[in-house]
């Protein structure tokens, strides 16, 4: 979601939360949630399709890289007819994209989907999406970012356990990749503790984690993008959160903006009804520099502390190098005092 202003977005998605408020209409999300599916496993020689349900994408060497990279995991390569297509700052019109991500489920070849890259889009495609063939042709669908939209909607729709990841794009270093080997290929039930190291300082000062709120929490793992999901609050593809472990990261945001953001999903009472919330990257996110302005911290302070669920931030996942395959609809375990999430089973079978 870098470089995308969604004021307009989160603005809409903020009257659609209160209209349904004033007209008493109750929680659209907790009748639909459907029981968790687990996709097939990666092995060597399976077919991933490349799909581009969200930004543009300009440069044609950033598809070969991701080509190659996907090769490098032992995987064949199939690419969506649109990824390099062009209207306006989609690659295709909504239903096009819609239909190439419909197309790939249902491609008995293809055992894997991956987006090229995230931007603004995802959720413009929802309507147009078969939620009842999706969940007839489980298979893993694997991004970050604006992908967040499709993550969260097709879990809560189908019960598909998504994943939280990579984009086809992404840098794919040897932690990322390890990552996907495990929890996709392998079906590692992960113990995620984010790795140590002080290098040339005299204490560790990478992937540090801090806690919020102490405690320990379980539930089945939802979020992702923060922006992203407060946008589709208040409509028929927004998750169940209660009971849940609430993931959010964000990236190239303003503290006022993030804080705006939280407090919409605290009105909407998912900070009282979720079981516990993991931070992971909030990458350049700063304030203005004005005197007096609340730090990040202070901000998560104040809402995780009135909700009092454990909470902590730094966990490896979102807009940053290293990041982690975290599976949405998965039963987690979370400690905010060792900043930990610990998977209680396989999101794969």
């Amino acid at each position: 979601m870098a470089n995308i202003d969604r004021r307009n977005l989160l603005t809409a998605g903020i009257a659609s939360t209160a209209a349904m408020a004033i007209s008493g209409t109750p929680n659209i999300a907790t009748a639909q949630e459907k029981a968790p599916i687990k996709p097939e496993r990666l092995k060597a020689g399976d077919t991933i399709m490349i799909i581009a349900p969200a930004g543009v994408e300009y440069d044609k060497f950033r598809l070969q890289l991701s080509i190659e990279s996907l090769a490098a995991l032992g995987l064949k390569v199939k690419v969506a007819e649109s990824v390099m297509g062009r209207h306006g700052y989609f690659p295709a019109e909504d239903e096009v994209r819609a239909a190439e991500l419909n197309r790939a489920f249902a491609d008995k070849d293809v055992k894997a989907i991956i987006a090229l890259k995230g931007g603004w889009g995802s959720a413009r495609t929802l309507p147009f999406l078969d939620f009842d063939m999706i969940a007839e042709n489980p298979k893993i669908l694997l991004g970050y970012s604006d992908i967040t939209a499709l993550l969260n909607a097709i879990h809560f729709k189908t019960g598909l356990v998504t994943f939280h990841g990579p984009t086809a794009g992404s840098n794919w270093g040897s932690f990322s990749a390890q990552n996907v080997r495990e929890i996709l290929f392998d079906g590692v039930a992960q113990h995620m503790e984010n790795p140590q190291t002080k290098r040339d300082y005299l204490t560790v000062r990478e992937n540090r984690t801090q806690p919020i709120v102490s405690g320990i929490a379980e539930g089945r793992l939802v979020g992702g993008n923060l922006s992203v999901l407060t946008a589709i609050q208040g409509t028929p593809y927004f998750p169940e959160i209660k009971g849940k472990i609430l993931m959010l990261e964000e990236v190239g945001e303003n503290i006022y903006r993030v804080d705006r953001m939280l407090t919409q999903l605290e009105l909407g009472g998912h900070f009282d009804n979720c079981a516990g919330i993991v931070f992971g990257g909030m990458t350049d996110v700063d304030s203005d520099g004005g005197y007096g302005d609340f730090s990040l911290m202070d901000i998560l302070e104040q809402h995780c502390q009135r909700a009092n669920k454990p909470a902590f931030i730094g966990a490896m996942f979102g807009h940053i190098p290293d990041k982690r395959t975290m599976p949405l609809g998965c039963r987690v375990r979370m400690n905010a005092d060792s900043g930990t999430v610990t998977m209680l089973e396989s999101a794969v079978i």
